[in-house]
């Protein structure tokens, strides 16, 4: 095989696999409940034992798997890394190659609800002519991906990567998206002015500070602020230990199935519309769909590496000269106003705070996000595709 070859990749997990699981599960010594009647000591324990019942005694992986398998789920390596993705072409032969990457706690099961509107825009009440084929990579390291077995595997890297997968699969013109890290990799890609992609849309903008920014007192600067400040007193404890001790915290979640689940659900929740429960936003089955990818992948230690790599890269910090649109979800842990981006973003061709929705946006608010992204990026699907 020569080693720019793709190749299919279809997903099988060992039943020894899932049988682990549900004996690790059946065997979880329990902590103590929290003292308060809220989140703000972390998942309740009544919560995260509901979850993990469900885990136990009516969750589906096999569902998952054949869901992610009609992806065409195919394999190829750049620069010594065995890169997964999935590759949903539209059957519209003239559709827009869209490559969309993920973050965390999140992986390609977020965009389980907008694979299909996406892709058929017809069948889900859209416009023929807004029909993508998909490109979704899994991060380095994160669901059934391979690992980087040495440091170096940071955002740039991963963004060099993207740019040479999209012509190996024959797109010589295409689009990109992102949100959390998904965002931090699309916006260097398109810095870089990666040959071929013509345009990103962002649902996630973070931009490197500048000096005169603390006497901006624009609503939008207030606003960032107040979001900044939330994040440092509330949010930032899992970033930080990911990024300072991610071996450390790596034991904890390779070895418990519950801490994994407990790891990710508790962002689900604090990453949302906060006037709702994680459970009526996505559901135990969607929840579970992700939780797993990072059990049966062994990749709470190697997800969080990312962040020992790349946690002070993730702002913008360079001009971007091609077309951005952004969309941002009223309930997301950051926020940045236009005027911040614009010092960066030289092409600014839309830029919409929208109704709903919080950080994992495809995840959360599906229609919205589909919405958005064809909007973002109508008028240029006459892109050559591959054949």
């Amino acid at each position: 095989m020569s080693t720019d070859a793709v190749a299919d990749a279809p997903i099988a997990v060992p039943d020894a696999a899932l049988e682990n699981l549900r004996r690790r599960l059946a065997a979880t010594r329990w902590p103590d409940r929290e003292t308060v009647d809220d989140w703000s000591q972390g998942a309740p324990l009544d919560r995260v034992r509901a979850l993990c019942d469900h885990w136990l005694h009516r969750y589906d992986w096999r569902r998952c798997e054949a869901m992610l398998n009609d992806w065409h789920p195919q394999a190829t390596t750049i620069d010594g890394l065995e890169v997964s993705f999935f590759h949903v072409r539209s059957a519209d032969p003239g559709a827009l190659p869209l490559l969309m990457t993920h973050g965390w706690p999140g992986s390609v099961v977020e965009f389980n609800r907008v694979v299909g509107p996406l892709t058929d825009p017809a069948a889900h009440g859209g416009d023929a002519a807004d029909a993508f084929h998909l490109v979704l990579p899994n991060l380095p390291g994160y669901g059934l991906s391979a690992k980087p077995t040495e440091p170096g595997w940071t955002v740039d890297r991963i963004a060099s990567a993207w740019a040479a997968l999209m012509p190996r699969l024959g797109y010589d013109r295409w689009v990109a998206q992102g949100g959390d890290w998904g965002a931090t990799v699309t916006g260097r890609i398109a810095a870089a002015a990666a040959p071929g992609c013509v345009a990103v849309h962002l649902n996630t903008v973070n931009v490197a500070s500048d000096p005169a920014d603390a006497d901006d007192d624009s609503p939008g600067a207030r606003r960032a602020r107040a979001a900044g400040k939330a994040y440092a007193a509330h949010e930032i404890g899992y970033a930080k230990q990911q990024a300072t001790r991610p071996q450390t915290l790596a034991y904890a979640l390779a070895d418990s199935p519950v801490g994994q689940a407990a790891w990710i659900y508790e962002k689900l929740k604090g990453w949302m519309n906060s006037a709702q429960e994680p459970e009526a936003v996505f559901g135990f089955d969607a929840m579970l769909d992700n939780i797993t990818l990072y059990w049966l992948g062994n990749a709470g230690g190697s997800s969080a590496r990312l962040y020992w790599e790349s946690l002070d890269q993730a702002s913008l910090t360079k001009p971007i000269t091609i077309p951005v649109a952004v969309s941002l979800f009223p309930h997301d842990v950051t926020y940045a106003p236009r005027h911040w981006a614009e010092r960066l973003m030289r092409d600014i061709v839309s830029w919409n705070e929208v109704e709903a929705g919080g950080h994992l946006a495809a995840f959360e608010q599906p229609e919205i996000f589909t919405r958005e992204v064809r909007a973002a990026f109508r008028g240029l699907h006459d892109v050559a595709v591959a054949g």
